[in-house]
């Protein structure tokens, strides 16, 4: 078993109902297990700005699906979630990026683990550092946290408690 971080965003339609269900998803996908989940943010558009704002957060899993079918099967959910690629950074149901799979490095036409942009976004770490505090780019060895505090993370606030229930109810999260 590995321990993988996948950031989730949505800016569309109910964005809490993708979020949530998306969890659900992930928690029904074959060997993985949610281990933490961090607070919901709003999130100002990043590349296209004329867009409505996102809510993002991550999620920790502990699976056995290798870092490829991890991919594979975060592509189903958001498939299943009517999540259609027309414009680069444009508005999406869902997004669900493999931020980080244990500390392995890997970089093919499919998939670069870490995830090439996190440590230029303040909506992936601020919630990334949420649930793991500790975390270090495995390139390089920095700790994210570097990366955070050269960022202006304004444009990031937590989402309100009404938002935080509504994605999070009867998400199972498994104790250590």
């Amino acid at each position: 078993m590995s321990r993988a971080w996948i950031g989730l965003g949505s800016n569309l339609g109910r964005r809490e109902m993708y979020l949530h269900t998306a969890l659900q998803k992930i928690a029904e996908l074959q060997d993985t297990h949610i281990m933490a989940l961090s607070s919901v943010y709003v999130t100002e558009p990043q590349g296209l700005t004329e867009q409505p704002h996102f809510y993002n957060m991550v999620v920790e899993v502990e699976t056995g699906l290798t870092p490829h079918g991890l991919l594979d099967r975060l592509s189903d959910i958001e498939c299943a979630l009517g999540r259609v690629r027309t414009v680069r950074y444009g508005p999406r149901t869902i997004d669900l990026d493999l931020l980080l799979y244990g500390d392995e490095v890997l970089s093919d036409e499919r998939l670069i683990v870490p995830h090439p942009r996190m440590g230029e976004r303040a909506f992936v770490l601020v919630p990334l550092l949420e649930i793991y505090p500790g975390a270090l780019d495995p390139r390089t060895g920095r700790a994210f946290a570097e990366h955070l505090h050269a960022l202006h993370t304004q444009g990031v606030e937590r989402a309100e408690n009404g938002v935080q229930a509504a994605v999070k109810q009867h998400i199972s999260v498994r104790q250590n």
